[in-house]
């Protein structure tokens, strides 16, 4: 049997393999103190452990890792990170900073199997879901990577994969970063998005209490479709209806992505359209100009038109935001990531 991976247990499970190891339960506690809010890299840094328990820990349980491979800074600031996993498959994250403060975009897996037309991952295919200890992990090597880490308060589940189609690993991270034995990030810093998996979708909803981003892209069926094949299992209807009985906290909203592509879904009805079928939904619309990438044939809107179309929104009384690209010169904006990773090896 293989060694448990300790960075990918929860608060409890810590504390049952410790007592599953003959040791009381607050030697797990401790594990856990030292992986979370001390960052350890080794049983050995763990110095209120006795020196026996940590040269036994070595030999039963370990510290998942990822290599990182290479960092890329943008001019805006932005850093793409490019990390190894232990079966040389490569994931990407991204750093961007905002005024006063860091948000983290992380992967939940590594490559897609949603196959969106739009984005540079699904290129690759799916190779594996990640572990909970890997996609925690993402943040924790930034965090120690960072002279003020504290200036990193926010967490996107944007990154490479569906995080919905890695549910279990997924959920399990999300509560090592919210809990106070965790991470201890706030519940309102982490947003998850999702290209529209109904059922998991409605489970999320009753387990998880974290912010909802739907990647939406198109207001009728067939564009959809055509943009995301996920559409052709999970219509809009079922994704609206998903959306609309979606508990939502006192004063929140669901971010639904709309990705502005030339003479596919920019168009003024395609605008109309939209407004239409959010209606009765707590919502708020972010417009984000297709980032092209290698491969593409698609293009991005004219500003004039990406103007345009927010103005028939917000004329709708709807929050429509357009969202500037960040890290675009070196591959790390919305639907650019893991460009590079499949040509390093």
């Amino acid at each position: 049997m293989g060694k448990t991976d300790q960075k990918g247990l929860g608060a409890h499970e810590i504390e049952q393999w410790a007592m599953g190891q003959g040791l009381d339960a607050y030697r797990g506690r401790q594990i856990r103190h030292w992986l979370f809010k001390k960052m350890a890299e080794s049983f050995e840094e763990m110095t209120t452990l006795p020196k026996e328990l940590r040269a036994s820990l070595q030999e039963k349980a370990c510290i998942g890792h990822l290599k990182k491979v290479e960092t890329q800074e943008s001019r805006d600031g932005t850093k793409k990170y490019l990390f190894k996993l232990e079966d040389d498959h490569f994931i990407e994250s991204v750093l961007i900073p905002e005024r006063d403060h860091y948000t983290l975009c992380i992967s939940s897996q590594a490559g897609c199997a949603m196959d969106c037309r739009f984005c540079l991952t699904a290129k690759q295919g799916l190779k594996r879901n990640l572990t909970a200890s890997e996609i925690v992990d993402q943040v924790i090597h930034l965090k120690r990577s960072m002279s003020n880490p504290d200036r990193l308060t926010n967490i996107v589940f944007m990154g490479m994969g569906e995080p919905l189609a890695n549910y279990e690993a997924v959920k399990k991270a999300v509560i090592n970063l919210m809990d106070d034995t965790g991470l201890n990030f706030s519940r309102r810093k982490i947003t998850l998005s999702t290209c529209g998996l109904v059922p998991q979708m409605e489970r999320w909803g009753r387990e998880v209490k974290i912010k909802l981003a739907v990647s939406l892209n198109a207001a009728d069926d067939n564009t959809r479709s055509l943009l995301m094949p996920i559409n052709k299992k999970y219509a809009l209807e079922a994704l609206l209806k998903a959306c609309k009985t979606f508990p939502l906290p006192r004063g929140e909203r669901i971010t639904f992505e709309y990705i502005l592509i030339k003479e596919i879904n920019d168009g003024d009805d395609d605008a109309k359209n939209l407004a239409e079928i959010l209606t009765g939904i707590q919502a708020k619309i972010n417009l984000i100009p297709l980032n092209p990438h290698e491969g593409t044939p698609m293009s991005p809107p004219s500003i004039e038109r990406i103007n345009q179309f927010q103005e028939i929104l917000l004329k709708r009384n709807y929050t429509a935001i357009i969202r500037k690209s960040r890290g675009s010169d070196i591959c790390a904006a919305c639907g650019q990531l893991s460009g590079e990773a499949s040509r390093i090896r």
